[in-house]
């Protein structure tokens, strides 16, 4: 018996097929070259262009060939898919009034801590050039699509990388193709276009922070007359009794030398005496010791030039972009490399103090926390790293030797008990006691500390050492801050208070009382009712005076955000 299948199965195969059909079907791969002779239709041509050539970018890996890719696909497409796909930067063979500013702002985007090759500077200039003095090449359809969408490109990636920059790539939602991300960007570009305003919408989207304008208006005088030439990066230390890798570090170290042209010849290798006689001479240029030695000062000097300085711009204008938004109306901050703490008030410095941090191998925390209270000669306990790392090994020569250096050794029941009573050798990472110095003129905290909630057991506090602020360098410390001028802190703290209290009176300390229970070697904790915010953040240079003021990249931090991110500028 016959069965006959419905009409509606074989319709149900039809739809399959074109689905299936439809869904392989491949963008084309856009025109070379389109000719327009109709003026009045050279827009929509245009058009056409921007729509086939975003098809088949999207099917190809961002690209249309070797030359054009783009860094943000999703977001110029959502922008041209609102707009009909009209052109954003041209019409009718003419350059809009915003191109030429999109263009300028690219060659000059240096002068906001950007890299214009980032931004297919060389490309974009390339196609203006032929579109501007060819005038068969002006009546090209293809080639205004293709700086038009190359152009849109640029524009996104400015403005994400002047809003959020490029230093966290997994943290904000501007940095993913996200439906959140494309209305952002696609917005600002309708900004700009109905607005007309191309500086105000930039200057929009950059950090309000005062530290960051301070610092963009210091570039330009650099970036003008800075030296461009690339140099040979040294990585010193080299690998110790390792023949070979000394003798690269040797040769690298002559190129060096050659194109500062403290060395005559870059072929064969320099015997010791030459190598030594080179050396000096640049000490001597540098104001160094003269020494001839080989050291870490002097590699690190050597690696230091123009190049490698605004590299170290770029990244600390970044840094800012990290920060909140809107800083808050009163704040400390703590710049680690520059060793100094500032209070700011409305945007000004109401006081400013030296500090002493941490030593590379005890680095200071990069933080964000509120000062919630002080404690006047305090007690001292010793982190458990500092015990592992410097007390353990002592210990187990000389049990007594934490009383010899006039620190208690407290078990969990909160009882000085004796090192003689513990068998040492058997702990090798840690102890189950506590180390603790008591509050006194010699205790390693001096005589006032600030406290502040964080995860690493830190604090701002005066020292006993005070004399070392005096140095220059002053990675000194375990990980917390020193603060010089301590006392001025800690009245401020009591003014603040005091000011932005409802009843002063119910305040249980004054700037007074503070400084009687100094006077009487009292031990007091003074809970802040007005949480002061304190940020600790990692800056190697900073904008004063309309000049750069740089600072030495103590942590290498700055060197590795520059291998990760910007190896290749």
């Amino acid at each position: 018996m016959e069965t006959h299948k419905p009409v509606s199965y074989f319709f149900a195969l039809l739809v399959m097929a074109l689905f299936l059909v439809s869904c392989n079907r491949r963008a084309e791969k856009p025109k070379n070259q389109q000719i327009v002779t109709d003026l009045g239709k050279m827009d929509e041509q245009v058009g056409d262009n921007i729509k086939s050539a975003l098809s088949f970018a999207k099917e190809n890996q961002n690209s249309i060939d070797d030359s054009i890719h783009f860094r943000l696909i999703n977001v110029v497409n959502s922008y041209y898919d609102q707009q009909g796909f009209a052109p954003a930067w041209s019409s009718k063979q003419k350059w809009n009034p915003l191109a030429d500013s999109l263009f300028s702002f690219i060659r000059q985007s240096e002068y906001y801590g950007l890299f214009p090759n980032d931004y297919q500077l060389a490309h974009l200039q390339s196609l203006k050039n032929k579109l501007s003095a060819d005038s068969l090449k002006r009546r090209d359809a293809v080639l205004w699509s293709r700086a038009d969408l190359l152009l849109t490109d640029a524009f996104m990636h400015l403005i994400r990388d002047l809003k959020q920059g490029r230093l966290q790539p997994d943290s904000l939602s501007l940095n993913k193709d996200s439906a959140i991300a494309n209305d952002f960007f696609v917005a600002k570009l309708k900004e700009l276009v109905s607005t007309n305003n191309f500086s105000t919408l930039i200057a929009s989207v950059q950090p309000t922070h005062r530290g960051y304008w301070e610092l963009q208006k210091s570039i330009r005088s650099f970036t003008d007359s800075m030296d461009r030439k690339q140099y040979t990066r040294l990585n010193y230390p080299y690998k110790k009794n390792d023949a070979k890798d000394s003798a690269y570090f040797i040769k690298m170290l002559q190129q060096r030398l050659y194109e500062s042209g403290y060395f005559t010849f870059n072929s064969p290798m320099p015997d010791s005496t030459q190598l030594q006689a080179a050396i000096k001479k640049y000490q001597a240029k540098k104001n160094f010791k003269v020494d001839g030695k080989i050291s870490t000062a002097l590699v690190r000097s050597l690696n230091t030039n123009d190049l490698e300085k605004f590299n170290r711009v770029a990244i600390t204008m970044d840094k800012y972009k990290q920060l909140p938004p809107k800083m808050p109306v009163q704040y400390i901050w703590v710049n680690i490399p520059g060793y100094y703490l500032w209070v700011i008030n409305s945007d000004t410095i109401a006081l400013e103090s030296k500090t002493i941090i941490g030593k590379p191998e005890t680095r200071t925390p990069l933080l964000t926390g509120e000062i919630s209270d002080m404690i006047t000669y305090p007690t001292w306990t010793v982190p458990t790293s500092i015990i592992a790392k410097q007390y353990l090994p002592k210990l187990k020569n000389n049990p007594n030797y934490l009383s010899r250096i006039g620190l208690q050794l407290v078990n969990g029941k909160g009882q000085v008990i004796s090192g003689s009573d513990v068998n040492w050798s058997k702990y090798t990472k840690g102890i189950p006691y506590k180390v603790v110095q008591n509050s006194g003129d010699n205790n390693s905290l001096g005589v006032i500390k600030f406290n502040f909630n964080n995860p690493y057991a830190v604090y701002l506090h005066d020292t006993n050492q005070r004399y070392l602020f005096k140095n220059a360098a002053r990675a000194l410390s375990h990980g917390c801050v020193r603060v010089q001028e301590w006392e001025k802190l800690a009245f401020y703290i009591a003014r603040n208070d005091s000011i932005k209290s409802k009843r002063p009176d119910s305040l249980k300390y004054t700037t007074d009382s503070i400084r009687n229970w100094i006077a009487a070697k009292e031990r007091h904790r003074i809970d802040v009712k007005e949480h002061i915010p304190l940020f600790i953040r990692y800056f190697t240079c900073e904008g004063r005076n309309g000049k750069l003021l740089f600072y030495e990249d103590i942590y290498n931090e700055d060197k590795g955000l520059r291998e990760k991110y910007f190896a290749k500028k």
